[in-house]
């Protein structure tokens, strides 16, 4: 039984591996409109050189340059098929809330480093980091290609062993990490212990109606959604089995919980997969 289990998923990750790869190659090299945007160490490449540096590691976004030519590579049909902006427009968003000239900025999940150029051209300085090996190298590639260099390493939020130094910072840039969490709150408020001011979260969240469970964490008790996450080869999913959705008045509570009790929602949106909000938290 499970070695037919463990086949029938080999064949999955293969064919979707197949369709993304017969995807990619028919995918346009060129002819971007919009998000352009000039990096002179990319922007000189020719053809070939840029064909080559998008081969070279297995991209899951792409920028633009100011030739309107492709660098990286879609996710897959779908999704990530047009050019990523720099800045995203939650970065500014950022920056007109706390003022990012001057401060230090830790950015939890740099995916492929389209933010953390981004926060690197307006803050003093940052640091980077990911579950994932293979994001933090291409955050570097990417930023070094666009003249910034943040400190990036790889390190798992939720990892046992106390965190780093380096991760301590005025502000969190905190975008599409926490619902792949399995213990959110206990996250909050080590990142609270980090940073000295706020922080910007961009997350998905429980629908009240649909947080059924509850769990301990920080000696109180939390209502959260089981949130099941797909094959840990997929880019964006989490690296475990599971998460827990908080709902945005259990996410407020962990917020001020973990010190960041002033909290401006910007928003509240629907998704494929449910709700998502976008705010700012910061002390009192």
């Amino acid at each position: 039984m499970l070695a037919r289990w463990l086949l029938e998923r080999f064949d999955r990750s293969a064919a979707r591996a197949a369709a993304r790869a017969r995807f990619r190659a028919a995918f346009p090299r060129a002819g971007f409109e919009q998000g352009r945007v000039a990096a002179p160490l990319i922007d000189r490449l020719t053809d070939g050189e840029l064909d080559r540096l998008n081969a070279l590691l297995d991209w899951n976004c792409f920028t633009a340059d100011r030739h309107g030519r492709r660098f990286g590579c879609p996710a897959k049909e779908g999704k990530r098929e047009s050019p990523q902006p720099i800045p995203d427009p939650r970065i500014v968003q950022f920056d007109q809330r706390f003022g990012l000239a001057g401060k230090r900025v830790v950015e939890i999940g740099c995916f492929e480093g389209v933010h953390t150029i981004a926060l690197c051209q307006r803050a003093a300085s940052v640091v980077a980091i990911d579950a994932r090996v293979e994001n933090v190298v291409k955050t570097i590639v990417r930023c070094a290609l666009f003249g910034v260099h943040p400190t990036v390493f790889p390190w798992d939020v939720e990892s046992s062993a106390p965190p780093p130094p380096e991760l301590s910072a005025d502000l969190a840039h905190h975008v599409g990490v926490l619902y792949h969490l399995r213990d959110p709150v206990a996250h909050l408020v080590a990142l609270g212990k980090l940073v000295r001011d706020g922080l910007m979260l961009d997350t998905s969240i429980a629908a009240p109606e649909q947080a059924t469970e509850r769990y301990e964490a920080a000696g109180q008790s939390f209502a959260y959604r089981h949130f099941r996450e797909d094959q840990p080869d997929n880019p964006f999913a989490g690296t475990l089995d599971h998460a827990r959705w908080l709902p945005l008045e259990e996410l407020k509570r962990a917020l001020a919980l973990a010190g960041f009790p002033r909290i401006e929602v910007d928003h509240v949106r629907q998704e494929r997969n449910g709700l998502r909000t976008l705010l700012f938290a910061s002390r009192a």
